[in-house]
């Protein structure tokens, strides 16, 4: 996008790839991905289903599993708070059709 508008690239303004993070942080992103969701119809999204996080901790063989753990509430409580503001969207576009 930058050579398009003729401009050079900030290092600072580009985000991460996915394999400029620690190991533990993908391993954490790919066992939150796997996980399974808990959805509600009238309320939406509850966030994951930890039943089968032990063997996706024994698979990749975590061993700061506090920071692990800390990695993957984030990424939940990110979820959730996605998942609200779009149903909160969608209601009040509902709302101004009626």
């Amino acid at each position: 996008m930058c050579e398009q508008m003729g401009q050079e690239p900030n290092e600072d303004e580009i985000p991460p790839d996915f394999e400029d993070f620690p190991s533990i942080a993908i391993d954490a992103m790919n066992t939150f991905s796997m996980l399974g969701d808990k959805v509600v119809p009238d309320i939406g999204y509850l966030g994951k289903d930890f039943t089968n996080l032990p063997h996706y901790m024994d698979i990749y063989e975590v061993e700061d599993k506090e920071l692990f753990l800390e990695i993957l509430t984030y990424l939940e409580s990110r979820a959730i708070n996605h998942s609200q503001e779009q149903l909160k969207r969608e209601r009040e576009k509902l709302k101004r059709k009626h």
